[in-house]
């Protein structure tokens, strides 16, 4: 699983985005957040600190899940990380 905590970080610093993101943490947080989902496509939005939030774009399949794009939103700031690209 390292080596695809490590591929979500790569895609997000090749992506633009210069602050500091831990790919366990990302993957952690959207298993909590489709946790009892129907299957589907979900928009989730978490907050981090002061005006950053992480919008997810995730297909809940019956054992697995998708992460389609990330959105990290840093004020007026918005980096787009594609991971169906």
């Amino acid at each position: 699983m390292d080596e695809f905590y490590r591929m979500i970080e790569e895609k997000i610093r090749l992506a633009g985005c210069d602050r500091a993101v831990d790919g366990e943490e990302i993957y952690s947080e959207i298993c909590d957040e489709i946790e009892d989902k129907e299957p589907g496509s979900y928009l989730l939005m978490v907050k981090k600190e002061g005006d950053v939030f992480f919008e997810y774009k995730v297909d809940v399949m019956e054992d697995q899940f998708n992460l389609s794009y990330l959105d990290i939103h840093e004020g007026e700031r918005v980096v787009h990380v594609d991971f169906d690209a």
